[in-house]
């Protein structure tokens, strides 16, 4: 059965990841399985061994007790009752250990809490987040954690009208049509009086061919000011997730500015953002 895998640090941005990872694999059909990754203090010397054993050990136990009770303390039933997994394990990069749950498990997605704690933070995603998008082998779903809605009811799956959007928007369809969500493909093009609603007819044929999920709408904005035009649009359409492909090819600047573009969406506050790695596409 598939798995979407949570990863959480106890603080308050991880409630609401769990609610919200619960939430989706609850109404997909899917396994869910809660992790925490910590991290062990380095000793040396032979001196250290059977203390260090025994650390590993009191510290493994600690982390998955701590880690059962919080889930249970948020999510307000038993585990099981649920479908819920729990996993702490010792790991020295964060990133890592959450890949490595991920491939084992075949994950269907990752879920992670978003940072909040200052303005810069919400503009610049910390290096997990960075490394999870650009190496993980599903989606990243990043909940901020003042996220209010977990019914999905319209999603928007930003397109520079890439073949590799065409295997993400499919995978966001499986999502959207367990809430009977609408689906909005949109793109900003710079120029008014260019080709990008020729652009856009091209592209909608050829996603309609590959996706057979209904509730698809497609829509051109035109304007000099992509991240604004952007924003003001989830603003005014009542969005409640934003969905876009992180690309590493078609040059250097193209792929700074888009990467610039994902780390920005963190600062739309309540809406949460699903991140897809065009090499699994």
């Amino acid at each position: 059965m598939k798995t979407i895998i949570c990863a959480i640090d106890y603080t308050e941005k991880a409630v609401t990841a769990i609610k919200y990872a619960h939430e989706i694999s609850s109404k997909i059909g899917v396994n869910l399985l809660v992790i925490h990754v910590y991290e062990l203090p380095m000793m040396l010397g032979p001196e250290f061994d059977v203390f260090y054993d025994e650390l590993k050990k009191t510290t493994f136990k600690k982390h998955n007790t701590k880690l059962k009770k919080f889930c249970k303390k948020h999510l307000g039933k038993e585990l099981e009752e649920m479908n819920i997994n729990t996993e702490a394990f010792e790991e020295s990069s964060i990133a890592k250990g959450i890949l490595s749950k991920a491939t084992e498990h075949k994950a269907f997605m990752i879920v992670i809490g978003m940072k909040k704690e200052s303005a810069l933070e919400d503009l610049f995603m910390g290096n997990t987040t960075i490394n999870l998008i650009e190496k993980a082998p599903c989606p990243i779903l990043a909940i901020p954690k003042n996220a209010n809605s977990k019914k999905l009811k319209t999603i928007v799956y930003a397109t520079d009208f890439e073949e590799e959007d065409i295997g993400a928007i499919h995978k966001v369809s499986q999502i959207a049509k367990k809430f009977n969500a609408k689906i909005k493909v949109v793109h900003i093009d710079k120029v008014i009086n260019g080709d990008g609603n020729i652009k856009m007819e091209w592209f909608k044929e050829m996603v309609l061919q590959k996706v057979t999920y209904k509730k698809i709408e497609f829509k051109v904005l035109f304007s000099e000011e992509i991240f604004n035009t952007l924003k003001n649009y989830l603003d005014s359409n009542h969005i409640d997730l934003v969905a876009m492909l992180e690309r590493e090819k078609s040059g250097f600047l193209k792929k700074l500015f888009h990467r610039d573009l994902v780390k920005k969406m963190e600062s739309f506050g309540e809406i949460p953002l699903l991140s897809f790695n065009e090499a699994n596409y």
